[in-house]
């Protein structure tokens, strides 16, 4: 019986999968983006509450952050029990009920409120999302199908952008109302697409489900459920499953063993690249843009706020690069030329506002846009996907939270700093992150083995080699592998092995 309405198969079901997750990342980017054309200004946002200083700005909008930790939290606990699908479906109407609290809000405490509840919901989305797509997505286009959600992503925050600088010009509450009400448009349509697409093979092979895994790769395939492909992808699943299996129920000191798996190494690379993404400080450009423009470059709030639309129109077009480079350059080489760029726009940028003139503010404003650049072809898209592709499927799902709430954790670090580090140190908050960019060329480099083209069963391999880097410095290529034997044709020169055993026991019987 099938378990899903929509008939696609093919191209036309990864199409479907690709564009829901996607959904849940412009989601995540139009939430991102809203505040940074609302807080921070003399308008009818700051009149309504009360002109809030610096640290309650970052209060109102980094507390969001803190819902989304506590949404991934949520979804370590319960994640594997609900399904991909049922994660995302409750995702979202947590989303509508956040929005619904925000829009009509008439305190600061309602407000944060909404905030929090709201990123709960996006804590939860952004934890499964990657791992659903990841799950669902053929080896060869992986990637780029990944990479899709950092687009959207940015898609998101540009919408946000412009709506907000669109409803500036009324001073009625619709100014702010408007923005984060919309928020409930993505969510709608994020719940409606998902009710319709079918679970994860597998998830549905970890619950003991494998003829319903059968007819979903079958279909993804877009072949019989007959099919020898289609045999020798449940029976590569069912295999790295019974492995994973070994050693009984999930214990939680699991995540700390090293050994064979590795699941600490899997765990500190998929934490520090969280941080990485953060601490790029993107973040700071997303959510303060026009208040940057503002008050280091001393600009209009007109022209702040179209510029700040500009920068993200630009980190739009960034993002869309590593789409056609990511299947073919890989993970470790875009991260690494990403990093170098940011290091040197913030260079740039601290030199050129340390002259304090306005050309030079011109200058470090173009340094800016070229930052966007940078930042969407390597460290925006893969910090997403990269954990749902090193874990196992036993810990998938757990560490894709663990990520979601480390990464949810160091955005609220730097929103709930960065207004208080303008007013207190000025252009000089450029030069650490020009720092921490320059030390991710070297964390890339030594410890992220490259995940392209492999499937997810063959990835395990990636670890099979011990060390304190684990191959990734010593091996050609960032540690990259050939795709082990399928589990289907493992099955059948077993069967063939024997049978030659026991032709030639009968044999020797004879003589």
């Amino acid at each position: 019986m099938r378990l899903w309405k929509h008939s696609f198969r093919g191209r036309a079901l990864v199409i479907a999968i690709t564009m829901a997750s996607c959904q849940a990342f412009l989601l995540l980017g139009f939430d991102q983006g809203v505040m940074s054309g609302i807080i921070g200004a003399d308008n009818r946002f700051g009149r309504d509450f009360n002109n809030p200083d610096p640290a309650m700005q970052g209060n109102i909008t980094a507390l969001y952050d803190i819902g989304c930790v506590v949404g991934s939290i949520v979804s370590y606990f319960i994640g594997e029990k609900l399904g991909r699908r049922m994660m995302l479906i409750v995702g979202g109407s947590i989303m509508i009920i956040g929005t619904v609290i925000l829009a009509s809000s008439y305190t600061v405490a309602q407000l944060i409120a909404g905030r929090i509840i709201t990123g709960i919901g996006n804590g939860m989305n952004s934890s499964t999302a990657p791992v659903y797509q990841s799950e669902c997505s053929p080896a060869s286009i992986r990637g780029a199908l990944l990479t899709l959600q950092g687009t959207v992503t940015i898609l998101g925050v540009v919408i946000a952008y412009w709506m907000d600088y669109g409803t500036s010009f009324t001073e009625r509450s619709l100014q702010w109302r408007f923005p984060l009400a919309f928020q409930a448009v993505f969510a709608i349509f994020l719940i409606l697409q998902i009710i319709g697409l079918p679970e994860t093979p597998r998830w549905l092979v970890q619950h003991d489900r494998y003829e319903d895994a059968r007819e979903v790769i079958a279909a993804i395939q877009d072949k019989p459920t007959d099919d020898r492909d289609v045999s020798k992808a449940v029976l590569d699943i069912q295999v790295g499953l019974e492995e994973e299996r070994k050693g009984g129920p999930f214990r939680f000191m699991e995540l700390f063993s090293w050994g064979e798996i590795q699941n600490l190494r899997r765990m500190l690379i998929t934490i520090t690249i969280e941080l990485g993404q953060q601490f790029t400080g993107s973040n700071m450009i997303n959510y303060y843009g026009p208040v940057m423009f503002q008050e280091n470059m001393h600009m209009s709030r007109n022209l702040s706020l179209i510029l700040g639309g500009c920068v993200q129109c630009t980190y739009l077009v960034g993002s869309a690069i590593p789409v056609f480079l990511m299947d073919r350059f890989g993970r470790r080489t875009l991260l690494i030329v990403c990093s170098a760029g940011l290091c040197l726009c913030f260079v740039m940028v601290s030199i050129l506002l340390s002259l304090g003139t306005t050309n030079a503010a011109y200058g470090a404003t173009a340094f800016i846009f070229i930052f966007q650049l940078f930042y969407g072809v390597g460290w925006l898209p893969v910090p997403w996907f990269y954990p749902s592709e090193l874990n196992t499927t036993r810990v998938r799902t757990r560490m894709q939270a663990i990520a979601s709430g480390w990464n949810w954790m160091a955005v609220f670090a730097v929103v709930k700093i960065t207004p208080i580090s303008f007013a207190n140190i000025g252009w000089k908050t450029f030069v650490i992150f020009a720092v921490l960019n320059a030390a991710f060329i070297p964390m890339v480099y030594f410890f992220y083995p490259e995940t392209k083209g492999l499937e997810l069963e063959d990835i395990p391999l990636l670890f099979s080699k011990g060390g304190f880097t684990g191959g990734v410095f010593t091996s050609k290529g960032g540690r990259t592998v050939q795709p082990r034997q399928h589990a289907f044709e493992v099955q059948v020169d077993q069967k063939v092995e024997g049978l030659v055993e026991q032709v030639e026991k009968v044999h020797n019987g004879d003589k």
